[in-house]
């Protein structure tokens, strides 16, 4: 995901670079900063920055306001995103870490569905001592990947 800078956001949210800096210090966005301490933002720091300042704006909300309409919008998106996963089948995607840090949800591939299955299906048992039960109790998968 792309990360800007102080003066691009501020082109972006169509706001001048000292709100987006007070934003900061209040809080309503927390974007990421560089080894030499620059703010970088996301594009969801500018959804947020362009949300905020419609509701400070045009809707009259105070800051305080504005910073806890943005905290339960942020905590229904990820109530919404928990809920339709959660009515998903078991196993039908992966997680992986967005730019921002936080956790999003990726599909998996029929394709990787299938060779999963198959992996499941096609196991093989590993030379081991014991009796036979103990054997064919006993069974155990290698997998090889290549880069």
């Amino acid at each position: 995901m792309p990360l800007f800078t102080v003066g691009h956001t501020a082109q972006l949210a169509d706001m001048h670079p000292q709100t987006l800096r007070q934003y900061d210090r209040l809080g309503l966005v927390t974007p990421q900063r560089t080894e030499g301490g620059a703010r970088r933002y996301s594009l969801r720091d500018i959804h947020r920055l362009v949300q905020a300042q419609r509701l400070s704006q045009d809707e009259g909300v105070n800051l305080a306001g504005v910073a806890r309409i943005l905290e339960l919008e942020e905590e229904n998106r990820q109530l919404r995103r928990q809920n339709k996963r959660l009515r998903e089948p078991k196993d039908s995607s992966i997680f992986a870490a967005d730019a921002d840090g936080g956790i999003m949800q990726v599909k998996r591939s029929r394709r990787a569905r299938m060779w999963r299955r198959d992996i499941h299906e096609d196991t093989r048992a590993l030379p081991s001592s014991g009796t036979d039960a103990q054997r064919s109790a006993s069974r155990s998968m290698v997998i090889w990947g290549y880069r």
